[in-house]
């Protein structure tokens, strides 16, 4: 018997090696991955300049510690501030913690402004991590059930509804600062309107807010820009990354621009791990491929390709409500919950997800062929008819 907490209801596969998009478990079965580790593996696995740099760095130095000179995360935190015209980096290894940290900042730049009890406001079906006030963020009463007393201080609305947000600027003066996702990933693949992102904006500068963007899961090149925001032409005041940001390794990051700069100051923040010369290496990498190789192009056209072969593959069956995406964030939304789905999909050697209840979740690595592509929307479209038709 295994000794791991059951917090997890993990599939009954372990895989031991991967190439590319290709996993393989214990018998040598072969598994294409239309997951990428939740939108992780963003160079797939295996990837040869990863690997060697990874390598590389290990023999070095792996870790020393924030009370010192990191020159790998200097690197890391100009070519992010350059990618995202914004002022300052704040490293650590996740999306809750990148999320905790923005959090914080609000609260902290609220009371700096005399505001005792600073609210921020989020949206429904939210996800912004599984931390005390990350999941008080987070708009979904399944995962926060049981976990109650939750961090007071948030205020939520509909997602992509502006004229709700003006009426808690109307109402409600203790607002600090708005937060949420330009795509929403574990909310069923659900994108803001980029009239939506302008406006709040603007609302935002009006009233004195930060503007607060959570791109853990559609950052890094997953929408075809580096950022989700950039589609709208506007620049938050922080922003959060990670998932994507080190093809694996793990490591989050919370940017400032704007009023929200030089919030922080010594002792109000920080990390252990954060930002170690192993993790800054895997993103300093996985940025280059993703420039170089050109993979934003890649996502853009891939993404198109898929969700047109799935609407085509499964034109006509009533059970489809929708097939949208941005980029490599695709959802296909049934009109009924499909849970199955995932265990089927394994059958048939494919690695998918499903979220909401009823949307099959794909987000491949943005290394994928087009023969790949092709491979898992068929091998998909059958599984999803034999689901419907039982």
């Amino acid at each position: 018997m295994s000794h791991l907490m059951k917090n997890y209801a993990r599939q009954a596969v372990a895989f031991t090696h991967g190439e590319g998009c290709i996993l393989f478990d214990e018998q040598g079965k072969r598994y294409l991955d239309g997951l990428a580790g939740i939108a992780v593996n963003t160079l797939g696995h295996k990837h040869p300049r990863l690997t060697t740099a990874l390598a590389a760095q290990a023999a070095r130095l792996i870790h020393v510690s924030n009370l010192y000179t990191v020159r790998e995360q200097e690197v890391l935190a100009d070519r992010l501030a350059g990618l995202a015209a914004m002022n300052e980096v704040f490293f650590c290894n996740s999306g809750c913690e990148a999320n905790e940290a923005a959090i914080k900042l609000a609260r902290l730049y609220g009371h700096n402004k005399g505001i005792d009890q600073p609210a921020i406001i989020v949206m429904e079906h939210a996800f912004h991590g599984r931390t005390l006030a990350t999941l008080s963020a987070t708009g979904n009463r399944k995962v926060q059930a049981g976990f109650e007393p939750l961090v007071p201080g948030f205020v939520r609305v509909p997602f992509d509804d502006l004229a709700a947000i003006e009426q808690v600027a109307a109402n409600n003066k203790n607002v600090v600062a708005v937060l949420f996702e330009p795509v929403q990933g574990e909310g069923g693949i659900h994108i803001a309107h980029e009239d939506f992102m302008r406006g709040l904006r603007r609302l935002c500068d009006a009233q004195g807010w930060l503007f607060m963007v959570d791109e853990v899961q559609c950052g890094i090149g997953r929408t075809g820009t580096w950022f989700a925001h950039q589609h709208a032409g506007i620049k938050p005041d922080v922003m959060t990354l990670a998932k994507g940001l080190g093809s694996g390794v793990p490591v989050g990051a919370c940017l400032t621009a704007g009023p929200a700069t030089g919030v922080f100051k010594p002792g109000n923040h920080g990390s252990t791990f954060g930002g170690n010369p192993l993790a800054c290496v895997a993103a300093l990498t996985t940025l280059a491929v993703l420039d170089e190789d050109r993979l934003l192009d890649r996502a853009v056209t891939l993404g198109e390709r898929i969700r047109a072969r799935v609407r085509s593959a499964l034109a006509g069956n009533a059970a489809i409500v929708d097939v949208r995406g941005s980029g490599l964030m695709i959802g296909i939304e049934l009109d009924r919950p499909c849970g199955a789905l995932v265990v089927a999909g394994l059958e048939a050697g494919i690695l998918i997800n499903v979220t909401a209840d009823k949307v099959i979740r794909l987000l491949p690595p943005l290394v994928m062929s087009d023969a790949e592509a092709d491979e898992l929307v068929d091998t998909l479209a059958a599984v999803v008819k034999r689901f419907l038709a039982a």
